[in-house]
């Protein structure tokens, strides 16, 4: 918009505008986290992996099989460290067997490469029936299968590295179970209470756990390993 000025100009200044310092804002500061490294399929093996062999001696076979699990350490140093399973292996002298093994042990490492949830295997494994029959490990534990066997074994390890835990009874079930083993031995119904195979002669299969230490006390036929017993 224009001014008219209708009086001379006798005097002028040069007027100052004061500018204020803009404040200078600092970035807001990021937190770094360091990222979750979580298994999953396009994870690259390493050049060293953490194993453990495990040796079975299956009474049908003549030959012993060893069972190796090689494990993954991930975010190594950091609190979400943890060791995850990556890939089986299993050798034998025996050869009847080597093609289904080299696939199962093909279709397991790439379960466990895969991630997620690999506790599944372990039912799925033990629940295989051999149509010939199973057979009786050292122990009085009955094995429906070798292959069951593997899947016992795969337990064991990942039991080991914490991704599983150990199906232990509780106190109380251990209370239990040493209390009826204590009566048991006390009724004299057997000359050798506790033989090699840790329960008496003439107990039966348990169906939970697969071993042999079903007994009959107080009327009721109790296990004497995990306690399952039909009258509780």
């Amino acid at each position: 918009m224009a001014i008219k000025i209708d009086k001379p100009i006798v005097e002028y200044e040069v007027s100052k505008t004061v500018t204020r310092p803009v404040p200078k804002v600092e970035p807001a500061a990021v937190t770094k986290t360091a990222e979750v490294i979580r298994m999953n399929e396009k994870l690259e093996r390493p050049d060293r992996l953490i194993g453990v062999t495990y040796k079975v001696k299956p009474p049908v076979s003549d030959h012993a099989m060893y069972i190796t699990i090689n494990d993954i350490v991930l975010n190594q140093g950091t609190e979400h460290e943890m060791r995850r399973p990556f890939e089986i292996f299993i050798n034998s002298k025996n050869l009847d067997h080597f093609q289904w093994i080299v696939a199962l042990t093909r279709i397991i490492s790439a379960v466990f490469r895969k991630g997620g949830d690999v506790v599944f295997l372990v039912e799925e494994l033990k629940a295989v029936f051999d149509p010939r029959g199973g057979y009786w490990k050292p122990g009085g534990k009955f094995m429906p299968s070798l292959i069951a066997e593997i899947g016992e074994v795969i337990e064991r390890h990942l039991i080991e590295i914490g991704m599983l835990q150990a199906p232990d009874p509780d106190e109380a079930q251990k209370r239990f179970i040493e209390q009826k083993r204590e009566e048991f031995k006390q009724a004299g119904k057997t000359q050798d209470s506790f033989s090699e195979n840790r329960f008496p002669e003439g107990a039966q299969l348990c169906m939970k756990c697969n071993t042999v230490a079903v007994v009959m006390t107080d009327g009721c036929m109790t296990c004497l390993n995990c306690g399952d017993s039909k009258c509780s």
